[in-house]
């Protein structure tokens, strides 16, 4: 069988945890694209500026934590994109993904979940039954999203939230760490506390 060969978009600290993720399943990363940075990380290569013609065959993931910046070079890459989900991972066979996802240590997502695309569920971060997570968010770590919880494209859930069930947490959404969120919160609001209120008089 061959080993899935990769390439990273962004060398910052986030790439240390997805480099760790994608090593637990032997995957052989190439490559790291990284304008702002040189040398190398755990032994792969920083090579500037994203080369769309290098190594075409490997697959791409962007291990950057801001959501909007994710999404926004998303739209530049050439490559295909593909997941890694770290071998601690307990991740359901009926729960679904989509592609550039992030799945890392210690994480939990159970049956009938929905993963869009390019997000980030983060370490010991648990995802129940039924909940659906839009394309660009971010599931910090040790955050505990019971059923049927949605999550807005882009959204945050900072660590060690606590989301009750059936909630939504609108788009762009930032929800703060320790927070408990026992109501909706609405697209681009910032939520903390416990339970969670909306922060007033703050531009998000």
């Amino acid at each position: 069988m061959e080993t899935p060969k990769f390439i990273l978009i962004g060398g910052g600290q986030h790439a240390h945890v997805v480099l760790d993720s994608l090593f637990s399943h032997g995957a052989d990363v190439v490559a790291i694209f990284d304008k702002n940075r040189d040398g190398d990380i755990f032994g792969v290569p920083q090579r500037g500026d994203y080369d769309p013609s290098f190594s075409p065959d490997a697959a791409a993931i962007i291990p950057i934590g801001s959501n909007s910046l994710r999404k926004q070079i998303a739209a530049t890459i050439k490559h295909p994109f593909s997941n890694t989900i770290h071998s601690s991972v307990i991740f359901s066979n009926y729960a679904s993904l989509g592609k550039g996802n992030m799945i890392l240590h210690g994480s939990i997502v159970q049956p009938h979940a929905r993963i869009g695309n390019h997000v980030i569920i983060n370490t010991g971060a648990q995802v129940d039954h039924d909940c659906v997570i839009e394309d660009y968010a971010h599931i910090a770590p040790r955050v505990t999203l019971c059923g049927r919880v949605h999550v807005g494209e882009g959204a945050l859930i900072g660590a060690g939230a606590i989301v009750i069930p059936g909630k939504r947490i609108g788009a762009w959404a930032v929800v703060g760490a320790g927070s408990v969120v026992i109501h909706d919160v609405p697209d681009g609001a910032k939520v903390v506390g416990n339970p969670a209120r909306a922060v007033i008089h703050e531009k998000i």
